[in-house]
């Protein structure tokens, strides 16, 4: 999808000068953040969108300083995995 946005040449010429990116590429990555900050994309699928595995994915949002979405709860349910793989579940 093709998205227009009106804005003046003189803050495009700033976020293209302290990104060191065109303003698509940082227009695009800002949107990706903010997008997986609001858990609406996770790791694997901002991998996806990105061309890359997940491992990277993480590299490059601590790149950006994005913290990685893991909670509490996600910290439980890998616990949980972690028991039942030791035990020999599936």
């Amino acid at each position: 999808m093709v998205v227009n946005i009106d804005v003046p040449a003189w803050l495009t010429d700033a976020l293209a000068a302290s990104t060191g990116q065109p303003i698509d590429v940082a227009a695009r990555e800002a949107l990706l953040i903010e997008a997986y900050r609001r858990r609406l994309l996770s790791v694997g699928k901002l991998a996806e969108i990105l061309g890359i595995n997940s491992t990277p994915a993480d590299r490059w949002l601590a790149d950006r300083g994005v913290p990685l979405n893991y909670d509490v709860q996600d910290l439980e349910a890998d616990r949980k995995t972690i028991d039942r793989l030791k035990r020999g579940g599936a």
